[in-house]
């Protein structure tokens, strides 16, 4: 448990819980979260006790909507490099934690899952998702990139639905995102509480009788097209393919490209190509390094100001256009 009761865990029957409980901040991950959940797995692993871990949000409004990058903005603005360190160090390795857990560990996932709480899921060998479940790696409108082990874990999704997703920042459903991989699980809102409840008394085979039927995945007419598109080797071929399609969808992705970072548009689409060959911890490993050079791109401190502090929704990308980012700058991003 968080001195601040942010995150809080407990023993309940034959499960391990973990609550991310900032339900007023989207539960959004702080650094005394991340070591707190650490602990907690740590403790539990060798505990003859505990069968299984289950990590959930409170509130209805999110799962968690990501790490708190307020808190990473303000530290990078003021030259605090050694908490910016901390912080993405300690989640990665808690990122790599779930994903090696010697013990079933299963997110609960309702509302809003974005970014850091992504981390802390699709990690997991099992991710239920509800119908009111929304999914997203929004980073390139904050002048970031996908992270957490996405550059990872979007190229392993079908097609190009990763680097579409991860460029785009789009929402999915939480029934799009079983369909997509982001989920393995469906499960309404309203038998999510004894969905709970049953995990306790019965452990991970409580999942089957709670795993209801999916509806069809609203993506798939469009998959053709996004693995069309999304194939291109530049963000530039990119836009040109998008701009040949006449559809709604391909109207909604240009907009969210024309509205993003033009910089880490490139650096996702190339981290992203990076990732198809990379394990999952050298793929956390190249992202912790990246974390350093791109957030010392004016365009992280802007786009967070512009989101997150100012909310204007205004923010002023150096460069402003696709076609000005100088490759070689994005190049040394990526260099040893």
């Amino acid at each position: 448990m968080t001195a601040d009761d942010s995150l809080i865990t407990s023993r309940d029957g034959r499960i391990g819980r973990i609550l991310l409980n900032r339900p007023k901040a989207l539960n959004a991950l702080t650094l005394p979260m991340i070591r707190a959940c650490t602990r907690a797995l740590l403790a539990w692993a060798d505990d003859p006790h505990v069968h299984a871990v289950v990590i959930a949000g409170a509130g209805d409004r999110a799962f968690c909507a990501g790490g708190d990058i307020r808190a990473l903005r303000d530290a990078g603005v003021s030259g605090d490099q050694a908490f910016v360190d901390s912080f993405f160090a300690e989640e990665y390795a808690l990122n790599l934690l779930i994903a090696t857990y010697p013990k079933p560990y299963l997110a609960l996932i309702d509302g809003l899952c974005m970014g850091g709480g992504i981390g802390v899921s699709v990690h997991a060998a099992y991710r239920v998702a509800t119908e009111q479940a929304a999914f997203a790696m929004p980073e390139t409108a904050i002048g970031f990139f996908p992270d957490i082990g996405a550059t990872f874990f979007l190229p392993r999704l079908p097609g190009e639905l990763g680097t579409w997703l991860g460029l785009t920042g789009t929402r999915i459903t939480g029934p799009d995102a079983v369909h997509a991989g982001f989920a393995t699980h469906f499960t309404p809102r309203a038998r999510l509480d004894d969905l709970s409840a049953a995990l306790a008394r019965d452990g991970v085979a409580a999942l089957a009788a709670f795993d209801e039927t999916l509806p069809g995945f609203s993506l798939a007419p469009h998959r053709a097209a996004i693995d069309r598109c999304f194939s291109a080797d530049t963000v530039s071929g990119i836009v040109a393919r998008l701009r040949a399609e006449d559809a709604d969808w391909a109207r909604a992705a240009l907009q969210a490209l024309g509205a993003a970072s033009p910089s880490a548009l490139h650096w996702t689409l190339r981290a992203l190509r990076r990732g198809r060959d990379l394990t999952l911890k050298q793929a956390l490993d190249a992202e912790f390094a990246l974390t350093r050079r791109t957030m010392a791109h004016p365009d992280f401190a802007e786009g967070v100001r512009a989101m997150v502090v100012d909310k204007d929704r205004q923010p002023r990308w150096q460069p402003a256009r696709i076609e000005d980012v100088n490759p070689a700058e994005v190049a040394a991003l990526f260099s040893d």
